[in-house]
């Protein structure tokens, strides 16, 4: 798990979704989850299933944001789920040991290690930054990324207002995935958005090799 997390916003225009959405799998995308909150069961269950389509069609993991059930019924590759949500034992109990459970850990390392302890493939924090999609309180400090990386063996995943130019101290530090909504769904040129987070991860592949004196 490394690279551009994508997480669909809160989208009806299932067309519009789906369009932006391949454009940006076309470009590199490690992960892709269906978030939704707000739609009707009809519509969530239509706008999963296709980008589940979307994402075998090009070989990323696809998972879908708190709805359990809904990943049974798709065989989707996992789920996310949140402080609120049910917790990551149950949901690794439920889903078995092959999928993907990934975890909201907001700025608290005691959820990481619980997160871990249950199970969870990966742990994700924040809002390091303002979110144009999600309020909550920014105040999750950069260095929680290091001190993940230290205690914790699990990929680390940031959230939170990410552009490519402030998603960079986190990555420096060793964040896996980089988790972005509006700054690839927004943009003006969606293949140049999606670029610019893989230019990232593998400009800080070249520096740690450098540091690494290979």
């Amino acid at each position: 798990m490394r690279g551009l997390y994508l997480v669909t916003p809160n989208w009806d225009d299932t067309d519009r979704l789906l369009d932006v959405s391949e454009q940006a799998l076309q470009e590199g995308v490690a992960l892709l989850q269906y978030r939704h909150k707000s739609a009707e069961a009809e519509q969530r269950r239509e706008q999963a299933g296709a980008l589940l389509a979307l994402a075998r069609k090009y070989g990323v993991p696809f998972i879908i944001n708190d709805f359990i059930e809904l990943c049974e019924e798709l065989d989707a590759d996992g789920v996310h789920v949140g402080g609120t949500d049910a917790s990551v034992a149950q949901v690794r109990a439920r889903l078995g040991k092959e999928k993907i459970v990934g975890a909201s850990c907001y700025g608290d390392m005691a959820l990481a290690r619980t997160a871990e302890a249950g199970g969870a493939s990966y742990v994700a924090f924040g809002g390091f930054y303002p979110s144009l999609v999600k309020k909550y309180p920014v105040s999750t400090p950069l260095d929680i990324v290091l001190q993940a990386k230290r205690e914790i063996a699990l990929p680390c995943v940031v959230i939170g207002g990410m552009t490519p130019d402030n998603a960079a101290p986190l990555v420096a530090r060793g964040a896996d995935m980089v988790a972005a909504i509006t700054s690839v769904y927004q943009a003006d040129d969606i293949d140049i958005a999606v670029q610019q987070f893989d230019q990232l991860f593998a400009a800080c592949a070249r520096e740690w090799k450098a540091d690494l004196g290979e």
